[in-house]
């Protein structure tokens, strides 16, 4: 099982399934990451519930809202900035500790590659101590050397200085955040449980942000550097048919219907109905001596049929005139396991039957 970003295209997630083939993997299902978060949460146990993943890794940023229920997930909305990760927050802290360093010795350490490199694993290493500490001391002993000898860095760092230098990038975190909510056509309010993926959700400043963006405190139930591969792995097991009490994603994930009187779409299979499934509801005409009906079918939440994806439409010739009303026609709606949708429309009295797939 393999996780991707959610906001992958099929092309995108094709030429995963085929890096996993090329490697000699047997490729079993594409996972996206936020719902393999969800998994590894136990959210699927949850009912009905709205859920924001905040997932800040060492390169990416992305925020993806779910509504989960029954086992099934269901993406509403992903948002991000791919240009946004950890790796920032450590080449301010690098910046930092570099313009310092011309300031007091008049040297600069941009062009010495040895000296970046170390720069760089002292820099995250003091990141990661302010998730749990105050302040720190970022101590590089002979970073360089002039003709007066050797040159060392002892540098103390507060968690305040800290946020002050990332406050540009922390703020970004907040654009993708609202866009996921507007997408989503969320209020903050509707949010029911938060979810933080990758290391850098760690650092206090981002916590805080998420809380005041949310209005909720994060879940931090699970290590958020594993929580995608766990989910990955629970999903490998649901498979395998080794975990039993998680739904598999067999589902219908949006409601099935026909257009209806006055432009209004009626229900026949609700979302997140397991498949496969059979469905019939009895429907008439709606003039006097009517002969025919066209049958169009729909898939969405709206009440009207504008609101919602057309699927397809075919004729029912051959009813028998009579009064508005009076003919029973009965329309069937078949979803194989596969998840393919067939209609069948019968005139109760003749027996004449049309149908689509």
């Amino acid at each position: 099982v393999i996780t991707v970003p959610a906001y992958f295209n099929d092309s995108q997630r094709q030429a995963t399934m085929d890096a996993g083939k090329i490697a000699g993997i047997e490729v079993l299902r594409i996972i996206n990451e936020p719902t393999a978060a969800s998994l590894a949460y136990g959210l699927d146990k949850k009912q009905n519930e709205t859920i924001l993943v905040f997932d800040l890794g060492g390169g990416t940023f992305d925020v993806s809202i779910l509504e989960v229920g029954d086992g099934i997930f269901e993406v509403l909305a992903t948002a991000g900035d791919t240009t946004l990760g950890g790796d920032d927050f450590d080449n301010v802290l690098v910046k930092w500790l570099m313009d310092d360093f011309q300031e007091k010795e008049g040297i600069d350490l941009s062009t010495d590659i040895q000296a970046l490199q170390r720069l760089t694993e002292a820099a995250e290493k003091a990141k990661i101590e302010l998730s749990t500490v105050e302040k720190t001391t970022i101590h590089l002993p002979f970073i360089t050397a002039d003709k007066t000898g050797p040159k060392h860095i002892e540098k103390e760092l507060t968690r305040d200085v800290f946020e002050k230098l990332g406050e540009e990038l922390i703020n970004r975190c907040r654009i993708p955040v609202e866009k996921a909510l507007n997408d989503a056509r969320l209020e903050k309010s509707d949010i029911n449980e938060v979810v933080l993926v990758g290391g850098s959700t760690r650092i206090p400043a981002i916590k805080t942000l998420v809380e005041s963006l949310t209005g909720k405190k994060p879940n931090q139930s699970v290590n958020p550097d594993e929580v995608v591969a766990i989910g990955a792995a629970i999903q490998a097991g649901i498979l395998a048919g080794e975990i039993k009490d998680v739904l598999l994603l067999d589902v219908t994930p949006l409601s099935l219907g026909v257009e209806t009187l006055g432009g209004v779409m009626t229900k026949i299979i609700a979302r997140n109905t397991t498949i496969p499934v059979k469905k019939s509801e009895m429907f008439s005409t709606a003039v006097d001596n009517q002969t025919n009906v066209e049958i169009h079918i729909l898939q969405g939440e709206r009440e009207l049929v504008s609101g919602n994806k057309s699927l397809g439409n075919f004729r029912l010739d051959g009813i028998p005139p009579a009064d508005r009303g009076v003919p029973q026609i009965e329309v069937t709606f078949d979803i194989d396991v596969d998840g393919i949708l067939s209609v069948k429309a019968r005139e109760k009295e003749t027996g004449v039957e049309q149908s689509i797939t």
